[in-house]
């Protein structure tokens, strides 16, 4: 589940307004300037171009009423503004199948401006695996370390407790769906999906719940489309994600918890899942090649 959103959306006005007649000292500018940021890590981007990302995220979602019920869902959860102004979010993700297939847990840093992601195992520090943006990598000695699809593992947590922030880059559509009741209280209903070559399951898609009075995020429905696992096409059954307790880190709200079902006629199931999310914290001032394949690690 690697969504590789632009990291340069913020420098988008910057290279427009170069246009034709710009001097040619200029245009080099703002090329520099984008190469510069595009190997820091959140923590060091400027406070002018989160500004200036989550103004166009908010122009972009206020166009369309989906698009509404994301933004004030956003604003509720602590805003799109302290979500990319907070630095790197690091947490452990412990996912738990009720069924005996195998439990992922790690501790994981991931840059929510630029989609780059670290993981470490909770048993073994040496054992790492990641994604730079670009490439995945796994770092072990123990080939049993991780029983798992690393390279599909590396970013899909914070697509499960990520909502609705992960919704704000290019090649994401929204379509607003009738509201519908959830635990005594209507809920908003908004289905996302993605552009083909939008990471490597475009075909995936979201259908997000919100308290239609708190806007708060109450349940995820969703499919997994993973070319690996489905290589003549399709995806799993629907799952239904309960949305556990949500707390508060850094003035931004996330789950501690999650419950996956199966999804039927529209509510949740079976419980098929519980997923713990612990030690949640934002980090500032990382090293600029923390999110670098270390030396050998192998490319996946």
């Amino acid at each position: 589940m690697l969504k590789k959103l632009s990291i340069l959306l913020p420098l988008l006005s910057i290279v427009f307004i170069t246009g034709c007649n710009t001097k040619k000292n200029k245009a080099e500018e703002s090329k520099s300037e984008s190469m510069e940021v595009s190997g820091q890590t959140n923590s060091k981007i400027p406070q002018s171009w989160v500004d200036k990302r989550v103004a166009k995220a908010e122009k972009r979602l206020l166009g369309s009423d989906a698009g509404k019920v994301i933004w004030a869902s956003m604003e509720a959860h602590g805003g799109l503004d302290n979500w990319f102004g907070n630095g790197s979010l690091a947490f452990r993700f412990n996912y738990i199948p009720l069924d005996g297939k195998t439990p992922r847990d790690s501790y994981q840093t991931v840059d929510v401006w630029s989609n780059r992601a670290k993981h470490t195992s909770v048993t073994d520090s040496t054992a790492r695996f990641g994604y730079t943006g670009e490439k995945a990598w796994l770092q072990i000695k123990d080939s049993t370390a991780f029983a798992y699809d690393t390279k599909f593992w590396a970013l899909t947590p914070i697509y499960l407790m990520g909502h609705p922030f992960v919704l704000d880059g290019e090649g994401v559509n929204l379509e607003l769906l009738p509201q519908t009741e959830y635990q005594g209280k209507a809920n908003d209903v908004v289905k996302a999906t993605f552009d083909a070559g939008t990471g490597d399951a475009p075909d995936d898609y979201y259908i997000l719940q919100f308290d239609a009075e708190s806007h708060l995020l109450t349940a995820t429905r969703y499919i997994v489309s993973y070319p690996e696992y489905f290589k003549d096409g399709g995806h799993n059954p629907e799952k239904f994600m309960e949305v556990g307790e949500l707390i508060d880190v850094d003035g931004v709200l996330l789950p501690k918890s999650l419950k996956t079902h199966w999804t039927v006629d529209g509510q949740p199931g079976e419980h098929i899942t519980n997923i713990e999310v612990s030690e949640m914290h934002f980090i500032k001032d990382l090293p600029e090649d923390y999110y670098d394949m270390p030396e050998n690690a192998e490319e996946l």
